[in-house]
């Protein structure tokens, strides 16, 4: 009987948090004229996606994000188990100071290099180019990742090494056969925590990016603000198929996610 009124207070709060989210679904069901007038009024159809997903190159956005994401998720996953296998696994003098320099990277403001940052990218000819957008996520992320992956390399049994010595497989092989299929709960972390704020990332395709054809979904959705009126519905409609798939991500991975980050916590 003690737990009930914190289940009563979780679950309140998680309908209050569900709120804004139903109200965006239903909106996203309705012309724009009745938004307004019935906020909570019963759906009419879905004519609102499909004038998203064609009229308002909301397919050509999508196409761009994904992109993106998925080019700086690998990129950024994969320097970051470079880096972290070593600090989590080998023992040698200033891996502390590594160590500490990638955590200072997490100190440090994102915006805060943006005009010379600017100025590298177009020097390298990447503005304007999703390649420059990758690298700046890719390289943003990897103090994060490699916070992460150290943590969970360094709980791994030494004896795995041995083991893996013992039967003729050397550090690279030990890695690829050994060590990679057990930090999937790290890499699924980290993963998702790469996914969420690219994919939502408004910031560098508003400064990097100039060619409509090549916006990504959170720029390309103000395009949908007119001079004089806003069309509500599509814009709803374009944010909840905006959302679908960070939640289908989160909805696989949150049990992979608890364990990365509870990695190295006994440590």
């Amino acid at each position: 009987m003690r737990a009930l009124p914190i289940k009563v207070l979780l679950w309140g709060y998680a309908a209050f948090s569900m709120a804004p989210l139903l109200v965006m679904v239903l909106s996203s069901l309705r012309p724009t004229s009745e938004i307004f007038d019935r906020p909570l009024g019963w759906p009419t159809g879905l004519g609102n996606y499909a004038k998203a997903w064609t009229q308002a190159s909301f397919s050509t956005y999508v196409v761009n994000s994904a992109v993106v994401v998925v080019c700086s998720v690998l990129l950024g996953a994969a320097v970051s188990l470079l880096a972290a296998y070593p600090l989590g696994r080998a023992a040698f003098r200033g891996r502390g100071l590594f160590a500490a320099y990638f955590v200072s990277g997490m100190t440090l403001p994102a915006h805060l290099g943006v005009l010379p940052l600017f100025y590298l990218l177009q020097s390298m000819g990447l503005v304007d180019s999703p390649a420059g957008l990758v690298l700046v996520y890719a390289a943003g992320s990897v103090p994060f990742n490699v916070f992460v992956l150290t943590a969970f390399f360094r709980q791994l049994p030494h004896e795995l090494d041995e083991a893996a010595a013992l039967d003729g497989a050397g550090p690279l092989a030990t890695f690829w056969h050994v060590m990679l299929p057990l930090v999937r709960p790290a890499l699924a972390t980290v993963v998702v925590f790469q996914f969420v704020p690219i994919w939502n990332d408004f910031f560098y395709p508003l400064i990097l990016m100039r060619d409509e054809s090549k916006l990504t979904l959170p720029v390309g959705l103000t395009h949908f603000f007119g001079q004089f009126q806003n069309d509500w519905g599509t814009l709803f409609a374009g944010l909840v198929m905006t959302t679908i798939p960070l939640v289908v991500l989160f909805v696989l991975a949150t049990r992979h996610i608890v364990a990365g980050l509870t990695a190295g916590m006994n440590r």
